[in-house]
């Protein structure tokens, strides 16, 4: 996701008492009463076929994974929180044959066949697009753009040379690693990554998404880690430095809605026709359709072609989306893409190494080049560089508070944004010319 995870804060973990917890809005004895039918209609083999009983066992397991992911203390401040177990524990709901085969089956059904992983993608960059100003995607944009640039550059030859010290293939490093760590999370990331190089290489995605859910889990520690390490550097180098703010006198403000329930099928309609519109845009161009839809969204904000209702019922959807569907989607990943087995199989010390190194690599090519653009060297570091290497919203709280510049968000907005628009680009540039 991405982005999308900032959806979750309704959800984020409570600081008050037991009896005030929420799961997706409910009080915990009605979420309860939920879980049983759920459980009930599983055990009995009661549970619909197609659409309902799929996003019923999504959105409820989805929701009570994430829910307790939020408050692990290790899981929330350092793995991805509710994000990373909805995924693993579906994964692993599966792998010990806890999870009825039929609703493993039709969960999968409904995500690759039923094409609700797609539906997600389409409002996750059609609204997170569109939802921006304007002048943020030109402006800060353009003086934004050499340091992700680098960002990512610097990322991939620092996994390159460890990889090829450790002996590692430069390819794989790049792609396998690399590139979905710089993605922007699961939703905006991973999975329209697995989805490309499916296309691309003929595996299926399901493969793909197994190698690199660890890669995104691990760079996301890393991220926060080295993110704390700044911090203290900056309090030795006050030169370093601008204490939170990226340079002077720049600041970034988005505009907020009052939301309204006759735009969601407006936002419905415009993100299915740029979804459609990329897939008709790929049978000329050699472009995989998600990126081809990227530039055409941007291209469409920025000259201003759409009204501006229009533009913020794309954004109004998006985010009822991003909050209604993120855990549920999580959850259908765990189940469709992620194959538990394949993870373990994948973790070693020379894949931690090449991780670290990724995310050392951004930090260390977004804060020099952010110098040399204008920026302060540790706040273009985490900014544009840490946070295109975490796993998107909850990642980007979690690298801001553990650096204590959480007044950074815009500006991790912006990497989210279009760094994880940057990588989908680059993926499907990159992967045939490494792999041809």
């Amino acid at each position: 996701m991405s982005q999308s995870d900032t959806a979750r804060a309704a959800n984020s973990p409570a600081t008050t008492s037991f009896t005030s917890w929420r799961i997706f809005g409910l009080s915990l004895p009605l979420f309860a009463i939920v879980l049983a039918v759920l459980i009930a209609a599983m055990m009995l083999d009661a549970l619909p076929t197609g659409m309902i009983g799929a996003l019923a066992a999504m959105m409820i397991l989805g929701e009570l994974l994430g829910f307790v992911g939020d408050r692990l203390p290790i899981v929330k401040s350092y793995l991805g929180g509710g994000a990373i177990l909805a995924i693993f524990g579906a994964a692993a709901l599966v792998y010990l044959q806890w999870l009825p085969e039929s609703v493993s089956d039709n969960v999968t059904d409904f995500m690759k066949g039923g094409g609700f992983l797609n539906f997600y993608i389409a409002a996750l960059i059609t609204g997170s697009i569109l939802g921006m100003d304007s002048r943020v995607l030109v402006k800060v944009g353009t003086r934004f753009a050499l340091p992700l640039l680098c960002s990512v550059l610097f990322a991939a030859l620092f996994a390159m040379g460890v990889g090829l010290l450790l002996g590692f293939s430069p390819q794989d490093a790049v792609v396998v690693i690399t590139l979905p760590i710089m993605g922007g999370g699961m939703g905006a990331g991973a999975v329209p990554l697995s989805q490309i190089y499916e296309q691309l290489l003929g595996q299926p995605a399901s493969y793909y998404i197994s190698i690199l859910v660890p890669a995104l889990a691990l760079g996301n520690v890393f991220a926060i880690i080295i993110a704390g390490l700044l911090n203290g550097l900056g309090k030795r180098v006050p030169s370093l430095t601008g204490n939170g703010q990226m340079m002077p006198g720049v600041e970034i403000n988005e505009s907020e809605t009052t939301p309204d329930l006759s735009k969601l099928g407006i936002g419905i309609v415009i993100a299915l026709s740029f979804y459609v519109s990329g897939e008709i845009l790929g049978t000329i161009i050699p472009l995989h359709p998600y990126a081809l839809m990227i530039i055409l969204v941007a291209l469409v904000k920025i000259s201003g072609l759409l009204p501006e209702n229009v533009t913020d019922a794309a954004a109004q959807w998006f985010r009822f989306v991003a909050k209604t569907w993120t855990f549920a989607l999580l959850f259908g990943i765990g189940i469709a893409y992620t194959d538990l087995g394949q993870v373990i199989d994948a973790i070693s010390i020379t894949y931690v190494l090449i991780v670290l190194a990724v995310v050392a690599g951004a930090a260390f090519g977004a804060g020099l080049v952010g110098r040399l653009v204008g920026f302060y060297p540790i706040e273009s570091a985490i900014t544009a560089g840490l946070c295109m290497a975490n796993m998107g919203g909850t990642g980007d709280v979690a690298v801001l508070s553990a650096a204590n510049r959480m007044q950074l968000m815009p500006f991790a907005q912006i990497s989210s944004r279009l760094g994880g628009a940057l990588i989908l680009l680059l993926s499907s540039l990159l992967v045939p010319l490494l792999f041809a």
